[in-house]
């Protein structure tokens, strides 16, 4: 295609020694794909697109919301045992701390835990306030923001995940975070095993 582009399905058929019925879904396979473009009257020519930069222009389209998971949630006051049984109940590495209210107040994960108990700190005596990460130094995602984005910030921060957060205005003019989900690297993993499993 790259050589000889445009080029009917007729002459592509006669050069493969096929039929061009045997062609037929092959070649709608690869235009559908972006690989090929086709033009009535014209033929096939080659689009100029690599398999990666395809692969990049499907995970552009996708969003935190078309990913994420369910959030998992604790209050700051449980303590740090019960931030423990949570993670390990949920299968889970991070946990969003919110306010009774339901917004987020902080983060605590398993390397704060694991500090905590390595320490010789008794879990069940220290709240979760103590040990979390606390707003405003939290970095969190939204669900409109697209999935790259989102990966970037995984991968520049070194967390395993974020809180996917939804902004609204708090009683005095200030902005709360309502948690809405989770953004992991779970996720980012199963997008991708799942790209590339619709192409075998």
């Amino acid at each position: 295609m790259k050589r000889d582009g445009p080029i009917t399905g007729e002459q592509i058929a006669e050069k493969l020694n096929l039929t061009r019925a045997t062609l037929r879904p092959d070649l709608a396979i690869l235009t559908m794909s972006g690989l090929l473009e086709a033009r009535p009257r014209v033929g096939y020519f080659y689009a100029g697109k690599s398999t990666h930069s395809l692969l990049a222009e499907r995970l552009s389209k996708f969003m935190v919301s078309d990913l994420n998971s369910l959030p998992v949630v604790i209050t700051e006051q449980k303590s740090a045992y019960d931030a423990v049984v949570t993670m390990f109940t949920e299968d889970v590495g991070t946990l969003s701390v919110v306010s009774e209210e339901g917004y987020l107040e902080g983060i605590i994960s398993r390397k704060d835990l694991l500090k905590l108990a390595l320490g010789g700190s008794d879990l069940h005596k220290i709240p979760v306030g103590i040990v979390m990460t606390r707003m405003p130094n939290v970095i969190t995602t939204t669900p409109e923001e697209p999935v790259f984005l989102a990966a970037q910030k995984i991968l520049h921060h070194q967390v395993d995940g974020l809180p996917v957060v939804r902004p609204l205005s708090g009683q005095r003019g200030e902005t709360r975070y309502e948690v809405t989900g989770r953004f992991t690297k779970t996720n980012i993993t199963r997008l991708f095993v799942e790209l590339v499993e619709e192409n075998y």
